[in-house]
């Protein structure tokens, strides 16, 4: 079985060990990000829920670095919302703010009955800078 490349964002690597993932991995010139919620730096949820969205993001933002990569790199996005009628409107307003400019990445939306304490998060794809081309 080949190695994994494993990206750890700076100061959360015991949060990860402690629940057995990766935040995210390298193969093929793309990088696989897993789902990152708005958590403080112990797990806990950030109990508003716009900062939750900008945390969950901040957190997004840490491993994209930590690969090399920008938001401008993402190519796929899947957002896991808990109770999505309820929670769009606040929650689409901030992703706005961090979306950037067009061509935005894909979009795939979950409305979801739980999410282990948070009411957000996102996962994405994104194509490696030194694997751009093509």
């Amino acid at each position: 079985m080949p190695s994994r490349d494993v990206v750890f964002p700076a100061g959360r690597q015991a949060l990860y060990e402690r629940n057995r993932y990766s935040p995210a991995i390298r193969s093929n010139g793309f990088l696989f990000v897993s789902g990152q919620v708005g958590s403080r730096p112990d797990g806990s949820p950030e109990p508003d829920l716009e900062a939750q969205v900008r945390l969950a993001f901040d957190n997004l933002d840490a491993i994209l670095t930590a690969a090399g990569c920008t938001f401008r790199d993402v190519v796929d996005v899947t957002l896991f919302v808990v109770d999505p009628a309820e929670k769009f409107e606040p929650i689409w307003k901030v992703v706005m703010e961090r979306w950037g400019e067009a061509p935005h990445p894909t979009l795939t939306g979950i409305g979801v009955t739980w999410l282990y304490g948070f009411q957000f998060e996102i996962k994405v794809i994104a194509k490696l800078p030194d694997a751009a081309s093509g």
